[in-house]
Parts: structure tokens; C-alpha cells; sequence
């Protein structure tokens, strides 16, 4: 829908702001790998938090009010945690003209544990549509960007989504979110595993959704995510060809937490694995 497509906003671009903002949040966190100070856990051991997941919302959010002081705002760390409050945080920002999603360190236990797979991801919602979105991994210097009917692009180059037909000769992420560790969950994953080439599970799955879009692996598939973990990403393969849907192969939607994200060749063989997923 080309009158959705945001290219301006008061004479600046919202994707160069986005750019700029995750570029300084990134290297501001690079300096800070291996020497955080506080550690505290939200929702369970396995959902972590440290100032620096806070200091860089925080720098990334002045950043935008910068630019943008009229537009709505939402960061993982300003938001109770857990599903509920993920929830109403959501709610509450739905309708805003313009809206944020920053989720400032995907992949926090990564961070925490040096293991180098974490990024800056940032999403502009548009009259409830997403209309950018900017994925930065600090440690590989990589940039994904996309906005609405203009492509997906990495350090300036178009990107695409793989070619691979079956799942059979695929490569598939997964990951496993601190508040889904359900035997449903891992039943599921257990039955995926002979389907398809091999499956990896980094722990980031704004990152994996870079690497869909980016052609990198063919397929990405996890429940129980958050909005700022997906929005930007979301974008990202959509703009470089590919296929997103909840598990039952409904369209993606901002309130969307259980994810199926493919090149789309083999999206609806993937969506035949979760069939009686919620029976």
C-alpha cells in the first residue's frame, strides 16, 4: 500500500534516524561486552536484563525524541515484565499514529555470557503497519535494513531470501524463549530435527530474522515471542521476499507471538509440522 510507505517525516528520514540511533546504541554496547555490572533476573534465571540493555534504550529513546518528540515509543525496558505486560504495553500504543518498537539488546544472555550473537533491533509502526525496520550486529559491523515497499538491504546491498524448495534441504533457527519452555515446545522441536538439513539455535531471533532475510538460513520458527523481538526483523523478510505467519499460517500481525518465518517455498510445509500444535 504505497500511500503507507514512510519515506519522510518533517524532512527526515525515519530509516536514517533508525540507522544512525542503532548504529551508536550498538558501538556504545560493543564497549561494554565482558565488563557489565549489574545482573538481575525478570521473569526467571533465563530472562536477564543489565544496565546495559537499559542504557542503551534509554540512549536509543533520546535519540528518536530527538527527531521525532511527537512519536510513541516502545522498549522492552520500560515494560513489566512477561507475557501480560507485553501485552498491555501493546495495547495501550496500538493506535498511535507513529509508533517505536526497540528492543535495544537482542539476546541478552548472549551478551551477558560473551557468546557473540546479539544485536540492536529497531521497528517503525505506521497507522499499525510496519514501515522500517533496522537490525545492527555491533560485533560483525552489519546493518540490516528495510522499509515498506523499497526492499531489504545489508551495508547497502539488496538481500534476498534462500531458494531452497523442502525443508528437506534446509536450514531452519528455533529458539527456546524464557517463558515458553513448554514439552510442547520441545516435542515440537524434536519432531522438526529429521525434517530438515540441520536447525540452529542462537538466541536471538531478531538476529535469526536478519539472517532469513539475508538468505542465511531458510526458515525461523519460535512461540511465546515479543513484539520488539520480532517487529523490525518481521519487515526485513518481507521486504527480501519471504513469508511470515503465526503457526497456523495466519498473517503476521503486531500481537502475533508464535512465529513461523520462511523464504516461502517451504512455508507451508513447515506450517504442516504444527497442524494439531494447539490441540
Amino acid at each position: 500500500m504505497a500511500e503507507r510507505i514512510v519515506t519522510s517525516i518533517a524532512g527526515k528520514s525515519p530509516v536514517a534516524v533508525a540507522v544512525n540511533t542503532a548504529a551508536k546504541a550498538g558501538e556504545w554496547i560493543k564497549s561494554k561486552l565482558g565488563s557489565y555490572e549489574n545482573l538481575e533476573e525478570k521473569t526467571s534465571s533465563q530472562d536477564l536484563v543489565t544496565e546495559v540493555d537499559q542504557g542503551a534504550e534509554k540512549l536509543i529513546t533520546n535519540l528518536i525524541n530527538t527527531y521525532f518528540p511527537n512519536h510513541a515509543i516502545l522498549g522492552e525496558e520500560s515494560v513489566e515484565p512477561g507475557p501480560e505486560g507485553a501485552k498491555r504495553a501493546l495495547e495501550k500504543m496500538r493506535n498511535e499514529e507513529y509508533l517505536w518498537i526497540i528492543d535495544p539488546i537482542d539476546g541478552t544472555t548472549n551478551f551477558v555470557h560473551g557468546f557473540p550473537f546479539f544485536c540492536v533491533s529497531i521497528g517503525l509502526v505506521h497507522e499499525g503497519e510496519l514501515a522500517a525496520g533496522v537490525i545492527y550486529d555491533p560485533l560483525r559491523d552489519e546493518m540490516f535494513v528495510s522499509e515498506k515497499g523499497k526492499g531489504a538491504y545489508l551495508k547497502g546491498r539488496q538481500i534476498r531470501v534462500s531458494r531452497e524448495l523442502r525443508l528437506s534441504e534446509s536450514l531452519m533457527a528455533s529458539g527456546f524463549p524464557p517463558q515458553d519452555r513448554s514439552d510442547r515446545h520441545l516435542q515440537k522441536f524434536t519432531e522438526i530435527v529429521p525434517k530438515v538439513r540441520n536447525i540452529r539455535t542462537s538466541g536471538s531471533a531478531a538476529l535469526h530474522l536478519a539472517y532469513l532475510a539475508a538468505g542465511r538460513i531458510s526458515g525461523f520458527w519460535e512461540p511465546s515471542l515479543n513484539v520488539w523481538d520480532v517487529a523490525a526483523g518481521v519487515l526485513l523478510v518481507q521486504e527480501a521476499g519471504g513469508r511470515v505467519t503465526d503457526l497456523q499460517g495466519n498473517p503476521y500481525t503486531l500481537e502475533t507471538t508464535d512465529i513461523a518465518a520462511t523464504n516461502g517455498h517451504i512455508h507451508d510445509e513447515l506450517l504442516k509440522c504444527f497442524k494439531n500444535y494447539y490441540d
